[in-house]
């Protein structure tokens, strides 16, 4: 999810390393060094079935020049940014390629980061996050000859294969930009799971969500949060607040994730979600400082990638982003690349999206809960289950 400061960094022979979703002037040259810390991986999820993401091909394989083009934010978020930065290094390195990435200090500068790399000769540019989606559309467009892949992007264009800002969607994006491919997650499929996780272990009948910016990655998560948590207790309540309209600040303020957390545990909430990049791991903070309270961590196992909170958070609803970013990176040495927008979800094979390990906090989850994530998730492959109902994922008030 989304969203997260390294600057950039154009050393001799291109050497790029940048920051997270951003609204910066022109990148100037820094240090390359925190851009390649490996993101932690993500474990198997609880609620079973595989913890791996769909893979391509190796066959035949081909070196490739991977570049990243991050979202607003920072690089080592500990969740989404790192994520989709490690799986596209992995497949770099896997096809015996390269790899580099631009973190965005500014929204203003999507389409600069993405040129810069074009200009470099990259064979596969990754984009991370929905609103680079437009600039991503349009260089796509402007250069069929590079690969692009868009993380949490629906590929929506018009006739003529410009992007389409009323989503009326009417062009065949996988025809008009077969360059291009759109991976978007069932967000709300691992978010209904954590749902019934906080509605099955609250003790107070009140829970919380700590939203970044309302994207529908975010709300799509909290939505099915809410959705599953009612389906454990119909009349349990459920708080939510998000950060800021402005994605750098509304998933970089580990301060006001803490502020808004803290707010939630005096109003009676005993398990809060956070799906707030770094604003949550403040909400994470705050949640491990109160007795009897218990987080939910987003996107990749936080137990393990924010080790020191690992004691309240229960489990994290994941996307399995190191996997499917390097499964699809890995598409375009193979020969196998499929352009348009592509789901990912329960139903994938293998699954990708799901819930981590409970590791410290499996005492909570009794036999009878899981037997509910198990038929839950089951339920979620078969399309037999709707994560967004009765709620619809839609914003609040809406």
């Amino acid at each position: 999810m989304h969203k997260r400061s390294l600057g950039l960094s154009l050393v001799g022979s291109l050497a790029i390393i940048v920051g997270a979703c951003g609204t910066a002037a022109t990148p100037t040259p820094s240090s390359s060094q925190a851009a390649s810390q490996p993101a932690a991986s993500a474990s198997a999820p609880a609620a079973s079935g595989s913890d791996a993401a769909p893979s391509a091909s190796t066959s035949a394989m081909k070196p490739i020049k991977v570049g990243v083009v991050t979202d607003v934010g920072q690089l080592e978020d500990k969740s989404f940014n790192q994520s989709s930065n490690e799986g596209a290094k992995a497949a770099a390195t896997e096809s015996g390629g390269s790899h580099e990435v631009i973190v965005t200090k500014a929204i203003s500068d999507y389409a600069a980061n993405i040129q810069t790399l074009i200009d470099a000769d990259f064979d596969v540019i990754v984009t991370v996050g929905f609103l680079i989606g437009t600039d991503t559309a349009k260089a796509a467009k402007a250069n069929p000859d590079v690969k692009f892949v868009g993380v949490d992007q629906g590929v929506c264009v018009d006739e003529a294969g410009a992007p389409d800002g009323t989503f009326a969607c009417k062009g065949d994006a996988a025809t008009l930009l077969p360059n291009y491919q759109g991976i978007v997650f069932a967000e709300a499929q691992p978010g209904y799971l954590a749902g019934i996780v906080a509605g099955s272990i609250s003790k107070s009948g009140t829970i919380g969500a700590v939203g970044g910016t309302n994207v529908p990655a975010v709300v799509n998560y909290w939505r099915g949060y809410e959705n599953g948590a009612k389906s454990i207790k119909s009349d349990i309540k459920v708080l939510y607040q998000e950060t800021d309209p402005d994605p750098s600040k509304g998933f970089n303020d580990q301060s006001k994730g803490k502020t808004i957390a803290n707010q939630f545990l005096s109003q009676g909430a005993d398990v809060i979600f956070q799906i707030a990049g770094l604003t949550g791991q403040g909400a994470l903070e705050a949640v491990c400082a109160k007795d009897g309270a218990y987080g939910i961590g987003v996107d990749v196992d936080q137990a393990v990638s924010l080790p020191t909170l690992s004691k309240c958070i229960v489990t994290s609803a994941e996307k399995k982003l190191v996997d499917t970013v390097k499964a699809v990176v890995l598409s375009v040495a193979s020969d196998t690349f499929k352009a348009g927008t592509v789901p990912y979800n329960a139903a994938s094979d293998p699954q990708a999206i799901g819930l981590s390990a409970y590791h410290d906090n499996a005492a909570l989850i009794t036999p009878e809960i899981q037997a509910k994530l198990d038929a839950a998730l089951a339920a979620l492959k078969d399309g037999s289950l709707d994560p967004c109902a009765p709620i619809k994922c839609t914003v609040a008030g809406s």
